[in-house]
């Protein structure tokens, strides 16, 4: 609870000054009592200020300094208690504040003090109890009946809220929140018809609003009303035709009725009023795209889309629905161009994000673009890792291996562990990067705590066995992953190709062929890098013609190694 303090009070005492006109001095004992008075507001002047600069410890000195030459005056114990309270100290606080109370029962600011203690203290009753004697005193406090139902609402206090609750409608007439807190207290007490009795009273009291009519629609269903529900929604819209929202309503209570076509009828209704949010028709547009496939089903969709293209052209809820509807029709080009009009206009969406950046990942894919949005990603979505992990692939395949190392940690570390795949993934693509960058052995190391989390994960096998061998480091090691790679993808050109240039750095040169030779039957269209391994190999077989053929066909290629005009010019391998 958060009670409002404070009534800055200054207590300057003009004590008893001395007339101009008066003979009479002062005893000793009284010039002594005005002297102190004067100290005391000094002392409490400077307490002020400092609990004002929020210097607690200051306040508190000058503040006790002043008790002590003034104990009995209540302004002080309530200041000392406002500066424990800030500063977490409740339990030291109440003794001040209670003592500020006992000197002015009538000061409503020391009450709320005491009362905002004890809620801190976990003793919410006493703070009620408080609260109780200020609203029942006086009209002037009725602003702290809500507080005080809250506090009776926590406590399960039911009908003593209520009570509350009525005295301060009676005091400022049918508001909706003291309307709505008695209803969910008759519904928690299991007494439906006074939570009805409420809900009538709001739509009464405000007519023409139709989110208390759909208020009290939903107790009403939830409840299984359905026909008083759809009779109070048949009433409203004869007074009020045009609302949209009533519609809705009347669309799913229709629906759940089984009278579809009545349903259809205010559900077109409905999508044709301008006033509906687009939101609230793209929910509902999903929601059928859900159901069982039939030709009414779509049917009622084309209609739908044809009504959302008017009243809604350029809308990025409705380009996101319309794209899912594509992408359930396997018609994934459609469905990517709806969802990049959709973010055009509204990139804070993940969801749309994601499934565009996904969705262009795989053969042929366009890394510029794809950058595009994963940049977006990365800029609307700071704190998401994923985005970065995607970031970093992307700028990656760009290479941009510098730039791909730093989304890629930036996605461990917003990750923190949360999430092992992501995690999993994340090492495997850094140790991909570091490699390119020449920190080979920062790259293992990424590579084995990618193994660590996936042991299986046959494109780090593959890659990690790959770079291995380009270093000629630990090559039964890299053999033992790339054979378990191929055992499982036997036809995979990649996964062979890898292999075979294993075997050929182990000097395994017949067998370094037949998986060679594998995998460039195994592709459609073989990498550079394939021809010219296939080149090497048959040279150190002593093939030299062959292996010349297989160097041309690499020609051209920008995966070739700049060794390769030399090897076909000279009829000699270099590595």
């Amino acid at each position: 609870m958060r009670l409002i303090p404070v009534l800055i009070l200054l207590f300057i005492s003009v004590g008893n000054p001395i007339s101009v006109f008066s003979q009479t001095k002062l005893s000793k004992k009284e010039a002594k009592a005005q002297e102190n008075q004067t100290k005391a507001t000094r002392y409490f002047i400077e307490g002020e200020k400092a609990l004002v600069l929020g210097e607690l410890e200051k306040s508190f000195f000058y503040l006790q300094k002043a008790q002590e030459l003034s104990p009995d005056e209540p302004a002080i114990s309530y200041k000392l208690a406002e500066v424990l309270v800030r500063n977490n100290q409740a339990e030291k606080a109440l003794p001040f504040a209670e003592k500020a109370v006992n000197r002015d029962p009538d000061n409503k600011y020391y009450a709320l003090m005491v009362a905002e203690i004890y809620s801190n203290l976990k003793q919410p009753l006493k703070a009620a109890a408080i609260l109780d004697r200020l609203t029942t005193e006086s009209d002037k406090n009725q602003q702290y009946n809500l507080d005080l139902a809250s506090i009776y609402l926590s406590a399960n206090e039911f009908d003593k809220a209520l009570v509350v609750l009525d005295r301060a409608e009676e005091y400022y007439g049918i508001r909706e929140p003291f309307t709505v807190q008695k209803q969910r207290i008759y519904l928690r007490k299991n007494n439906l018809p006074k939570a009805i009795e409420e809900g009538n009273k709001l739509i009464d009291a405000f007519p023409g609003n139709p989110n208390y009519v759909l208020n009290l629609v939903e107790i009403l269903y939830n409840n299984a009303k359905l026909d008083e529900a759809l009779s109070l929604v048949s009433e409203e819209i004869g007074k009020y035709p045009d609302q949209a929202e009533l519609q809705m309503a009347a669309y799913t209570l229709l629906k759940e009725k089984g009278q579809t076509q009545k349903a259809t009828d205010y559900l077109i209704r409905a999508f044709k009023s301008q006033d509906l949010d687009a939101e609230v028709k793209t929910k509902t547009y999903l929601s059928i795209l859900q159901e069982f496939k039939t030709s009414e089903r779509d049917a009622l969709l084309n209609q739908l889309e044809g009504i959302l293209a008017e009243t809604n052209p350029n809308n990025s809820f409705v380009f996101a629905a319309l794209g899912e509807r594509k992408k359930s029709e396997s018609n994934l080009p459609e469905a990517l161009t709806l969802f990049k009009k959709s973010l055009a206009i509204q990139p804070k969406n993940a969801p749309v994000l994601e499934e565009v950046i996904l969705s262009s990942f795989g053969e042929n894919a366009n890394f510029e673009e794809l950058e595009n949005y994963t940049t977006m990603g990365v800029d609307e979505f700071p704190e998401a890792p994923e985005f970065w992990f995607y970031d970093g692939v992307v700028k990656s395949a760009r290479k941009k291996d510098s730039l791909a190392v730093v989304s890629l940690e930036k996605a461990l570390a917003l990750n923190a562990g949360k999430n092992q795949q992501l995690a999993q993934v994340s090492f495997g693509s850094l140790g991909n990067s570091l490699y390119n960058l020449g920190q080979k052995d920062s790259a293992f190391v990424n590579f084995e705590r990618a193994l660590k989390l996936n042991p299986n994960d046959d494109q780090v096998l593959n890659n990690y066995a790959y770079f291995l061998s380009l270093d000629k480091r630990e090559l039964e090691k890299a053999k033992t992953m790339a054979e378990r790679v191929v055992r499982k993808n036997p036809k995979n050109s990649t996964y062979l190709d890898t292999y075979g240039w294993v075997l050929f750095q182990m000097g395994k040169y017949q067998e370094a062929a037949q998986q060679m030779d594998a995998a460039i039957k195994n592709d459609n269209n073989p990498s550079g890098v394939m021809l010219e391994h296939y080149g090497d190999i048959l040279y150190h077989l002593g093939k030299i013609q062959e292996a010349i053929t297989w160097w041309k066909k690499a020609e051209g290629s920008s995966e070739a190694s700049d060794k390769l005009s030399q090897k076909i010019k000279e009829g000699k391998y270099y590595e």
